[in-house]
């Protein structure tokens, strides 16, 4: 069963949410601490957090914060305001999806399962266990791993998806809308922003590898990568 961890501080949500999950064999755990849930993440084996932004002491956009600085778990974050820049940063904050409050909690596990489903490692097909290796940058896509010159990146689930649909085919060009329908996932409101977001945290963390390539009007690419001096 699929283990996920809900970090709310509304008590009266985890109960009934955990009893509907066990429909579509997934297992909620709830904490109601922002720390209580950075350390549950640490210490338990969970495949997606459902993280809400009001939470006490430490606002839901930190703990997606230091939640990034170690881990690449899916996260689907919560706000009750539903304003434009909260979703925006929480994509820059390396969040796989948003929903408002009140939800439908048939939609939320709609998109659990989207985003389950697009960061599992494939066993079959796609040539799971080779894996893709331009020079320095190497791709592992069964063990979903980045690495630059042997160096482990932290990448989120959405991030890695990004890369791996490019460097899969080199030089071909990805409009946002292509990149939106193939991730899913993203606020069809805010896609062209939430794209441009999404490949400009990639390139920061894939520096100082200069591989991905911007065809202005047209989209994104993938180059052999260039300017590499480490």
């Amino acid at each position: 069963m699929t283990k996920i961890l809900l970090i709310d501080d509304d008590e009266q949500l985890g109960p009934p949410l955990a009893t509907y999950f066990e429909r579509y064999d997934l297992q909620l755990e709830q904490v109601t601490h922002p720390e209580q849930g950075l350390d549950a993440i640490q210490h338990n084996d969970y495949q997606l957090v459902i993280l809400d932004i009001m939470l006490p002491d430490m606002d839901g956009f930190e703990v997606c914060r230091e939640l990034r600085k170690t881990s690449d778990i899916p996260v689907v974050m919560l706000t009750a305001r539903g304003e434009v820049m909260d979703r925006v940063i929480g994509l820059e904050l390396g969040a796989d999806d948003y929903l408002p409050k009140p939800f439908e909690p048939r939609e939320l596990v709609a998109r659990i399962q989207t985003i389950l489903k697009r960061t599992k490692p494939q066993i079959n097909g796609d040539s799971a266990d080779e894996p893709l290796s331009y020079g320095p940058l190497s791709i592992d896509l069964q063990y979903r791993q980045v690495k630059v010159d042997g160096k482990l990146l932290e990448l989120s689930g959405r991030e890695f998806q990004l890369l791996v649909m490019l460097a899969r085919e080199p030089g071909r060009n990805y409009s946002r809308d292509q990149i939106v329908s193939e991730l899913r996932g993203i606020d069809a409101e805010l896609f062209s922003r939430s794209v441009d977001i999404l490949v400009s945290r990639l390139r920061n963390k894939l520096k100082p590898l200069d591989c991905i390539k911007t065809n202005w009007g047209a989209g994104y690419c993938f180059i052999e990568p260039t300017n590499f001096s480490g």
